[in-house]
């Protein structure tokens, strides 16, 4: 690895340079304004559904695209970063997206039809699948590892604080300027994020000649979509209909496909072995369910607390915003507790709080006011707070080191599926109650939202006993291994 900035490489760091640059914090903030513009919209943009299905005169179905679609671009750009990072310059990478994201704005703000508004999000998911990677890459290879859990937290804040800053962010701007301004402001935003980012991002290390594998990223993208259409198909048509289970078998015949594509070919677009690490494989497992849950949540929560309890849907944006602070600051402070005492304590007690909060939810759910529902979501996105960065840094850590991106591309994918997968299934649980009741009987229909969302912390509350058990084999594999080989 020949290397001109001794900062860039970890391998190349000297010992006792622990400070962490300037320059790199800054590198670290552009990426992630970018993708914290991402985050931002594809949350925000559930309350203004109501409104653009009256505009463009669409169905739910159709609309919740918006989002789904934008995720599935996402999620099918993310396992390409390994690839990119190697083959181009960060540099070049980081220009593209905020150039990507940006264009898809402002096809959205002027948007004359339901279909460029459509277009428009699909070309922000692929900005965002570079950028969102991307910060978490230069964070790994920028950063001193004393300082590396920190960073990683304040990586995973930017992530944690966009779901949450959403719902109000949209709801207001809905309310006082219409839908449109959503996205008109956030180019000051992504111009500021360009600014930065030219100024502090430096090439470390050489690109590569890779190649890019068109069957492998066909391969995902069908993997994907065919399996969160076939569980958004579940609310509808029920578990045993074809239109169902059909994409549902064509989604993991194309999984299939490409986990044996990626074993035959000399470049895949994630190197499979960093599946041989045991802890690796754990914190997958905690990873996706944490996600899982957490976006499982911020469907949930806002329907409950507008369906139910009948507040606007700008009350409900508020009223999930103290968890979402207490979140944004506990993620690098969780960082820096495994910095400085190592990782048993600080991720035993996070998971350990999250799964107690899901439990207090499905217990209180049928008769719990707006209060009850403020605390005990706090007390989740505390210990979420302590963990989501955490498990990503251990993940990372639990593969060799030349396979680092190949680990981080496949923990991000894995966030992407994860949350695609917990809205449309929390969804159809709640839709699957909703739909016994007979239409027309408004208070009928409250009560079924009330046991559909019931059911769903239930089935909530089970991940969350299943992401406890995963992360204690990630913690007893990381002290059986050294960190840094598999």
């Amino acid at each position: 690895m020949s290397d001109s900035h001794h900062h860039s490489e970890r391998d190349a760091e000297p010992a006792g340079t622990e400070r962490l640059s300037g320059r790199v914090l800054i590198a670290v903030i552009a990426a992630g304004l970018t993708t914290f513009a991402g985050i931002v919209v594809e949350t925000s943009m559930n309350i203004t559904f109501p409104t653009l299905m009256a505009e463009f005169e669409v169905s739910t179905e159709v609309v919740q695209w918006m989002t789904t679609g934008y995720l599935l671009v996402v999620a099918t750009m993310v396992p390409l970063s390994s690839v990119l990072v190697r083959r181009f310059t960060t540099r070049s990478l980081f220009v593209t997206a905020v150039v990507l994201f940006a264009a898809g704005v402002v096809m959205d703000a002027v948007a004359p039809d339901y279909a460029v508004l459509l277009a428009g999000r699909l070309v922000q998911g692929v900005g965002t699948g570079i950028a969102l990677p991307l910060m978490f890459n230069i964070i790994l290879h920028s950063v001193p590892p004393a300082r590396l859990g920190m960073m990683m937290g304040v990586g995973t804040a930017v992530t944690a604080v966009g779901p949450a800053v959403g719902p109000t962010f949209g709801g207001v701007v809905v309310s006082a300027l219409g839908w449109r301004w959503i996205f008109w402001i956030l180019l000051p935003v992504l111009l500021v994020s360009l600014l930065l980012g030219l100024w502090a991002i430096r090439q470390g290390r050489p690109t590569e000649r890779v190649g890019i594998d068109v069957s492998s990223v066909l391969a995902l993208a069908v993997t994907f979509t065919a399996l969160v259409y076939g569980l958004n198909q579940a609310a509808s048509e029920g578990w045993t209909s074809w239109r169902t289970l059909g994409p549902l078998a064509v989604g993991l015949i194309a999984g299939a496909l490409f986990v044996l594509r990626s074993r035959r070919i000399a470049q895949p677009l994630i190197r499979l072995d960093v599946f041989s690490s045991v802890g690796f494989r754990w914190a997958v497992a905690a990873l996706f369910l944490l996600q899982f849950i957490t976006l499982g949540l911020s469907y949930l929560l806002p329907n409950q607390i507008q369906d139910v309890l009948g507040f606007t849907a700008l009350v409900a944006g508020l009223l999930v915003l103290p968890g979402a602070v207490v979140g944004a600051i506990m993620s690098p402070l969780g960082g820096r507790l495994l910095d400085k005492l190592g990782p048993t304590r600080p991720v035993a007690a996070g998971y350990l709080a999250a799964l107690t909060a899901l439990v207090a939810f499905a217990i209180v759910s049928r008769s719990m006011g707006a209060v009850v529902i403020i605390v005990i979501y706090v007390a989740y996105m505390l210990g979420n707070g302590l963990v989501a960065g955490n498990t990503l840094t251990l993940g990372v850590r639990a593969t060799a080191g030349d396979l680092s991106t190949d680990a981080n591309a496949a923990l991000n994918t894995v966030q992407q599926v994860a949350g695609a997968f917990g809205t449309a299934i929390v969804t159809t649980i709640v839709a699957t109650s909703q739909g016994a009741f007979t239409a027309g009987d408004g208070d009928a229909y409250v009560e079924a939202t009330r046991t559909g969302t019931w059911h769903a912390y239930i089935a909530l509350a089970i991940c969350g006993a299943l992401a406890l058990a995963s992360a204690i084999g990630m913690l007893r594999a990381s002290r059986s291994s050294v960190p840094e080989s598999s």
